[in-house]
């Protein structure tokens, strides 16, 4: 059962992988926009996902806005594909054992090294649909309507990798077609809930953000 009140997340800790330069299967808001279809997306089956503890909710209606986060785990210089996988299964046991919610509580998730990776089973397929959403645990008040976007990393202090900052814009622009969703509704988790959430680097990056996936937007 997801409890909205519950804290959204503990502090992670940064997972061991495979180091490698760079994120293979990036694809770079210009490769994209070419293309017109759909970026690289891992899917729950892919990186080794648990079962959901309970069912999940299928909302009859596209989601209207994008919620930006961060994990509030260690800024790893581990960009592989096999860190993207091992934060992605240590967000899923953090949020089902300790929050105690059928599943991981955002949607999708962004890696240090660029990964772009589904949270939630069964957002992927939604999106992909393009008239319904699964029902998030991301942000109390909003999980009936916003895509919850998780990026690994604190960002208090510092700035994301340009990789996950780069394929994040893929990603957002994505979801905006998918959904028309405005970009002046991507926003941060701390717009609609009493947090630090996704820190205040990241979040004073995203009028960048909204900027360059309506470039993005342009040329699909």
């Amino acid at each position: 059962m997801d409890i909205a009140h519950l804290p959204r997340r503990s502090f992670l800790r940064g997972a061991a992988g495979l180091a490698v330069a760079g994120a293979a299967g990036l694809v770079l808001p210009s490769t994209a926009s070419a293309a017109g279809t759909e970026p690289r997306i891992y899917s729950c089956a892919e990186w080794g996902a648990r079962p959901p503890a309970d069912a999940l909710t299928t909302l009859d209606h596209p989601a209207n806005r994008i919620l930006i986060h961060h994990m509030a785990s260690a800024n790893t210089t581990d960009y592989s594909l096999a860190q993207a996988f091992q934060i992605a299964r240590d967000v899923q046991h953090d949020h089902i054992d300790n929050n105690h919610w059928s599943d991981s509580g955002q949607h999708f998730s962004v890696s240090r090294g660029g990964y772009r990776l589904e949270g939630r089973h069964g957002s992927l397929d939604a999106v992909r649909g393009r008239t319904t959403m699964i029902q998030g645990a991301h942000c109390p008040g909003q999980n009936t309507n916003a895509i919850g976007i998780e990026n690994e990393g604190l960002y208090r202090s510092v700035e994301p990798p340009e990789a996950q900052f780069a394929s994040l814009v893929v990603f957002c622009a994505y979801i905006c077609r998918q959904y028309g969703i405005p970009v002046e509704e991507i926003k941060g988790h701390r717009d609609y809930y009493n947090t630090e959430c996704p820190g205040d680097k990241l979040y004073a990056k995203l009028p960048q953000l909204r900027s360059e996936v309506a470039k993005a937007l342009k040329s699909m």
